[in-house]
């Protein structure tokens, strides 16, 4: 099982300028139902990782999350993880995210 990360320590990654990839896989009915996303992430379908996994850059760590960091992240970190990516999935999604009034856009 991937690892995960908190949002305390995401934020600290990101203002110490370690900034990770970060992928919102979040269901398509759940992205489309409220489009805002973590800042500077980008969406992609939980549904079909093996399209857009090899796209991935390698060089920083990926975070994915999804709505709860629930089964969605933490399947899609597991599918990443198994390519050997180095990823971890958010404590909590993008729930958590804004209730801790993280950047969003």
């Amino acid at each position: 099982m991937a690892n995960s990360i908190g949002i305390d320590e995401l934020k600290k990654m990101v203002s110490q300028g370690v900034a990770p990839t970060l992928l919102d896989v979040r269901r398509k009915s759940d992205y489309e139902a409220a489009p805002e996303t973590i800042e500077d992430a980008r969406w992609c379908d939980p549904e079909t990782v093996d399209s857009w996994s090899g796209a991935i850059p390698g060089d920083r760590p990926v975070i994915v999350y999804c709505v709860k960091g629930g089964s969605v992240s933490q399947s899609v970190a597991d599918r990443l993880s198994g390519k050997r990516v180095d990823v971890r999935y958010l404590e909590g999604g993008i729930l958590a995210w804004n209730a801790a009034k993280g950047e969003t856009g």
